[in-house]
C-alpha cells in the first residue's frame, strides 16, 4: 500500500477557528493498481499547539484500516506543513 495523493481537496467553512475540515479523493496504490476513495478529514489545533488529525473514509477499502489511517495521517500532516492544503 502506498498513498499517491489526495486530489480535489475542498475546505469546508467552519466557524471554529482552530478546526479545519476538508474533503477530497484519496488515491492509493494496492497491488500495483491505483484505487480512488472519497475521504473527509479534519485538522484541529489543541491548546497545547499539537495537531489532531481525524480521517473518515466514505467508502470501504480492502486493506487493514489501522496502518492505512496511520500513514494517511502522516501524509496529511506533511502536505499541511508544506502549505499544500487550500485556504478558505
Amino acid at each position: 500500500m502506498r498513498i499517491l495523493e489526495i486530489k480535489e481537496i475542498i475546505r469546508k467553512d467552519v466557524p471554529i477557528y482552530y478546526r479545519r475540515l476538508y474533503s477530497g479523493i484519496l488515491v492509493i496504490e494496492l497491488i500495483n493498481k491505483p484505487i480512488e476513495r472519497k475521504i473527509d478529514f479534519s485538522i484541529e489545533i489543541k491548546p497545547t499547539g499539537q495537531k489532531d488529525i481525524l480521517v473518515t473514509l466514505a467508502e470501504p477499502i480492502d486493506y487493514p484500516l489501522v496502518p492505512l489511517l496511520r500513514e494517511l495521517k502522516k501524509f496529511i500532516n506533511e502536505i499541511e506543513s508544506n502549505g499544500q492544503l487550500p485556504p478558505l
